[in-house]
């Protein structure tokens, strides 16, 4: 998922990133967590440096600007559309909104930030550099984004309009399960999970996890918390592999995995 086929295709996740109140303290968590060294990345919205493992770019991390307080930290999809003017415009014509662009960033390409139906934030990207294949190491890449939000009914139709997916339950899915995954010519790209309004943080409300795979899930939850993070949940096996939810220092969320037959 971290590098896109060339050209990326409209609708493929390319890139996450993390926008932080104090950018120093998460390279720290995330360097020793997941063996990240770092570059400078584009300035041009405020601090940003890109995590490389083995040498790949896999990841970016920004910081908010300075005396934004209350904002929660989390981590943000990116999303390859052809004409992010256009996606924009689709976006606000579905009923979300569009907070940020779209700009224009030196080297990187057309950027947009908006939020679905729900309020989940997610950016667009049009451009970039092109890359000949997908990157997959063994700890600290982007294997999944799942969507976490009440429930799917609405938003599904909001994504399949802006972007073109085609949402469906898993073949061999529980009965009563509120989980869809997203596809782009059969193939999937992403997933929505429905929790039921209680079940969403306060803080957040409905938003994107994104899994990043590890060789050992109990290993790094245990140095999640080591580091001053905390697990959120119990390790736990699904048909996609062995995962926990965990947090950040500054309380972002993302998920630790070993898929299958790594």
């Amino acid at each position: 998922m971290t590098e896109a086929a060339s050209p990326p295709v409209s609708g493929t996740h390319r890139w996450v990133s993390l926008m932080v109140h104090d950018v120093s303290v998460a390279q720290r968590f995330y360097g020793e967590l997941f063996g990240w060294e770092f570059d400078t990345g584009p300035d041009q919205l405020g601090p940003y440096v890109r995590a490389l493992r083995d040498g790949h770019p896999v990841a970016g991390l920004g910081e908010f600007a300075s005396g934004v307080r209350g904002r929660p930290v989390s981590w943000l999809p990116y999303i390859a559309t052809g004409d992010v003017d256009a996606t924009a415009a689709t976006i606000r014509e579905c009923g979300g909104t569009v907070a940020v662009g779209p700009i224009e960033v030196d080297q990187v390409g057309r950027l947009a930030i908006a939020a679905d139906v729900n309020g989940a934030v997610f950016g667009l990207w049009q451009g970039g550099p092109r890359r000949s294949a997908p990157f997959y190491g063994p700890a600290g890449t982007p294997e999944w984004n799942e969507l976490i939000t009440a429930d799917t009914s609405t938003v599904s139709k909001f994504y399949s309009n802006v972007l073109g997916y085609e949402a469906a339950p898993e073949p061999a899915q529980p009965e009563g399960l509120d989980y869809l995954t997203f596809r782009l010519d059969g193939r999937p790209t992403a997933s929505v999970r429905g929790v039921g309004a209680r079940s969403l943080p306060r803080d957040r409300g409905p938003h994107w996890l994104t899994y990043f795979s590890v060789p050992d899930v109990d290993e790094a939850v245990r140095d999640v918390e080591r580091l001053g993070g905390l697990a959120l949940s119990e390790p736990e096996v699904s048909p996609f592999g062995r995962w926990a939810k965990v947090a950040d220092p500054e309380g972002g969320i993302f998920a630790v995995i070993r898929p299958p037959g790594r």
